[in-house]
C-alpha cells in the first residue's frame, strides 16, 4: 500500500485527485490539505510514504514544502504538481530535491505511473518528459476511443506501428521500459491481441 498525502489550494481539483488515485489497488490518500503548513504538520505526525503538492499554496507553498521535507524526512518521495511548464521552475524543484514533477493538465495515467516509478525508485527526471506529458498528439482519436485508450497508449501504439521496440520507444519518451511493458500490456487487454504480429495486424486491418 502506497500512502499518499495531497496538498493543494483548490478543493475540487483536489478531491478530484484523490478520488483518481484511490481507483487504483494499492494506493491510500491518507489526506488532504489546503496549504503547506498543515501538511507539514501531519507529516511530523503520521507516516506516509508520497507527497503530491502543488507549488502555489497559502502559508507554506511547494517550495517550503519541499525544503522541510528534504531536510526532516529525506526518505520521503516528494511529486511537484503544477501549473506552469517553465524550465526554471522545474530546476528550482530538481535542486530543492523533488523526485517529480508533473503537469497538472497532465493525462491520469501518467499521474499513476510516475507515482509507481517514483515509488519503486524508477523515475528517470528530465524536462521534456514533463512537456510530453501534457502534449501527447492525439493519435486515431475514433480508435482511441472505441477502445478506450489513454493518449500514452495510443502514442505508444504509433510508435509500435512504425516498428519501434520497448527500449527505443522508453528512451523517446524518457520513461522506463518496464513502464513501456505495462503500457503494452494494457493496449493487448483492451485489443484483444496476445502478440506483435497480432496487434500489427490489427493496425492494418483498421487501416491505421
Amino acid at each position: 500500500m502506497i500512502r499518499i498525502a495531497l496538498a493543494d489550494d483548490h478543493k475540487l481539483f483536489a478531491k478530484g485527485l484523490e478520488g483518481l488515485i484511490e481507483e487504483h489497488e494499492g494506493f491510500l490518500v491518507t489526506g488532504l490539505f489546503p496549504n503547506g503548513k498543515e501538511l507539514l504538520e501531519f507529516l511530523d505526525k503520521e507516516e506516509v510514504d508520497l507527497v503530491l503538492t502543488d507549488l502555489n499554496m497559502p502559508i507554506v507553498d511547494g517550495f517550503g514544502v519541499l525544503r522541510h521535507c528534504k531536510k526532516h524526512h529525506p526518505e520521503l518521495k516528494v511529486v511537484v504538481l503544477s501549473m506552469y511548464d517553465e524550465e526554471k521552475i522545474f530546476k528550482e524543484c530538481m535542486q530543492l530535491g523533488a523526485d517529480a514533477f508533473i503537469l497538472k493538465d497532465a493525462d491520469p495515467d501518467e499521474l499513476i505511473f510516475t507515482i509507481i516509478e517514483v515509488y519503486e525508485g524508477r523515475y528517470l527526471v528530465d524536462f521534456n518528459r514533463v512537456i510530453q506529458q501534457a502534449n501527447l498528439t492525439p493519435f486515431f482519436d475514433a480508435f482511441r476511443e472505441r477502445y478506450r485508450l489513454s493518449r500514452r497508449e495510443t502514442q505508444i501504439l504509433k510508435m509500435i506501428s512504425d516498428g519501434m521496440l520497448n527500449r527505443e520507444i522508453a528512451e523517446e519518451l524518457s520513461l522506463s521500459v518496464q513502464t513501456i511493458e505495462t503500457h503494452r500490456k494494457n493496449i493487448h487487454q483492451k485489443l484483444q491481441v496476445t502478440s506483435r504480429v497480432e496487434l500489427i495486424k490489427k493496425i492494418n486491418e483498421m487501416h491505421l
